[in-house]
């Protein structure tokens, strides 16, 4: 037998120690694939350019192999998948070249033999890149579902019953949609999602996660359909909910706690044409929060901010759509004031993070614990600053302009889309302007846009750069950037996001305008006057610095003009690209 530790110090892989720990273990019964992993400094991909020299295999790069779904459909799941083997082709000679990371463990081979009756030729690839090409050919979990096919044929049921029919979920597959369900789960919070969304459709049971913001479909095996009622069962059991009414939409929350971090989930549950479909929102409570240098505002708006932070009473608002970093944005303000000699009391539907030092209140309605009832209440608990999770009604606004004029410096969210719309939006919720105009401060409107993915950012052609610079109006840069697209960014070419604000500062100017009811343009002017720069003109500079792409930013973002001048003459006398 070949001394292949012995081999691997003499070629100056392993240092001489190493190769005889090594032989000691596989001595005690180990085996040699898992010896040798354990090696430091012994690389997966120095191990195998050794084995294919030494044994005449080929090393294969799997990102270069597509064997497809219909093929890697012939060999059974739960062997492919427990033993990290990919079928890639059929060879000639009617074999089958198998890629795998195990070269000396035969299990998985011999146990595809029984099955096929087939002979295989090795093939040697990263573990992980097996992994990724099968989870990408098969789906999430084609491992559990194979197991429930076969039970549920077992059981007697037919492959092709409708699916209003359902599946029992006290019947022996329950085990096996908790492992789907929780390898789901699992997959969602590997690829930084914070939704997922299950959709019954008449001949289907859709999945997708937003990453980054965007919707992406995720890879699950067809056959999942013939379950779907049993899934949504298992969602609805996790989130305490009740499982027999499917009348009316439900909301609950779930724990989950995965390699240290916890995850809180968010279960919002309403019946469609087809079934129910649950839509889980996910709040890592592990994921450290961004301070203010992070959050990505320009140089001048984060003096700005500053400024208003340090103010004894006012309100200050942040704007925006669900989903554009408004909490985010709340909790670094919270944490740079937070200190001993102030008391911080919030209001919260949900509390998505827990902040040291800081009383945090979770709204319940069903208690009869609503914003405006709890802000009363906070108010009796002498707070120096409070925190509105969100301005719905007239009563909460009025008690939170009230709040600001007795002394507190306040901070809530509103949903409108830009910074000059929240003041006319409070006005026409009921408050008086003069209330509005005498506590209003600021206002920050602000969206999220994805970032270049580092590993395949590329330098766009400068004949591509001019000629996206005139379409837009956008005055021209030097280099534009753009991501090609790789693993990392699951073929997005984006990877992570950051903020584009607008910050609008109340001026004595625009105080009058709304005593006086002017619209929200003429507010936007006054304000663009004094310094105010668009959610466009902002994220301008983002493109400028190769951050982002002038596609995402025209996603997200929509144009505003004023007396016919657009982004390309404000951005090209904007020099602020010192952004944090």
């Amino acid at each position: 037998m070949i001394d292949i530790p012995g081999r691997l110090e003499k070629e100056g892989l392993i240092a001489s120690e190493d190769a005889t720990r090594v032989r000691a273990l596989v001595a005690g019964g180990a085996l040699l694939d898992d010896a040798l992993a354990d090696v430091e400094g012994l690389s997966e991909e120095r191990l195998f350019s050794f084995l294919s020299r030494e044994f005449q295999v080929p090393y294969v790069q799997l990102d270069e192999e597509h064997p497809g779904r219909e093929y890697l459909s012939l060999f059974p799941a739960r062997i492919l998948l427990e033993h990290r083997l990919a079928p890639l082709r059929d060879e000639e000679d009617g074999t089958v070249l198998v890629a795998t990371n195990r070269f000396f463990d035969t299990t998985g081979l011999d146990e595809l033999r029984v099955f096929s009756g087939r002979e295989y030729r090795v093939a040697l690839a990263s573990g992980r890149a097996i992994e990724r090409l099968l989870k990408e050919a098969l789906g999430v979990g084609a491992d559990t579902v194979e197991l429930l096919v076969s039970e549920s044929d077992g059981a007697g049921e037919r492959p092709e019953r409708k699916f209003d029919d359902g599946v029992d979920l006290m019947q022996a597959g329950d085990a096996s949609i908790i492992k789907f369900v929780n390898e789901v789960l699992l997959e969602a919070i590997e690829s930084r999602a914070t939704d997922v969304h299950f959709e019954p459709f008449e001949d289907d049971l859709r999945v997708r996660y937003r990453v980054d913001g965007v919707l992406k479909e995720a890879a699950i095996p067809g056959e999942v359909r013939r379950f779907r009622a049993a899934i949504i069962s298992r969602l609805k059991i996790l989130g305490q909910l009740d499982i027999a009414e499917k009348r009316l939409p439900q909301d609950g929350r779930i724990k989950l706690r995965i390699a240290g971090r916890e995850i809180d989930v968010r279960v919002s549950v309403i019946p469609m044409l087809h079934g129910e479909a649950v839509v889980l929102r996910l709040l890592d409570r592990s994921a450290a929060l961004l301070g203010l240098e992070q959050l990505g505002m320009s140089h001048s708006d984060a003096q700005k901010f500053e400024g208003i932070l340090q103010l004894p009473h006012g309100i200050v608002l942040v704007t925006g759509p669900t989903g554009s970093g408004k909490t985010t944005t709340l909790y670094a303000a919270l944490s740079r004031i937070n200190s001993v000699e102030r008391k911080i009391v919030t209001i919260e539907d949900p509390v998505e993070y827990q902040l040291r030092g800081i009383n945090q209140i979770q709204v319940s309605t069903k208690a009869g614990l609503t914003f405006a009832r709890g802000l009363r209440s906070i108010l009796r608990h002498d707070p120096d600053v409070i925190l509105v999770g969100e301005i719905r009604d007239r009563e909460t606004a009025e008690i939170a302009v009230q709040a600001s004029l007795t002394g507190h410096l306040v901070f809530s969210t509103l949903h409108t889309n830009d910074a000059p719309g929240a003041l006319t939006r409070l006005v026409d919720m009921g408050v008086e302007p003069y209330l509005v105009a005498s506590s209003l401060e600021g206002v920050i409107a602000q969206r999220l846009v994805r970032l270049i993915c580092p590993a395949c950012k590329r330098k766009m052609p400068s004949g591509e750069n001019e000629k996206v610079a005139r379409q837009y109006g956008f005055r021209p840069a030097e280099v534009f950037y753009y991501g090609e697209g790789c693993r990392e960014c699951l073929g997005t070419g984006y990877r992570g996001r950051t903020g584009v604000f607008e910050f609008m500062a109340i001026t004595e100017e625009i105080r009058v305008l709304l005593l006086e009811q002017g619209s929200s343009g003429q507010i936007r002017r006054a304000a663009q006057e004094h310094g105010m720069k668009s959610l466009r003109e902002d994220g301008w500079r983002l493109v400028v610095e190769g951050k982002t792409t002038v596609e995402e930013l025209l996603r997200v973002t929509k144009d505003e003009r004023i007396n016919g001048h657009g982004l390309g003459g404000a951005a090209a006398t904007d020099d602020e690209s010192g952004a944090q």
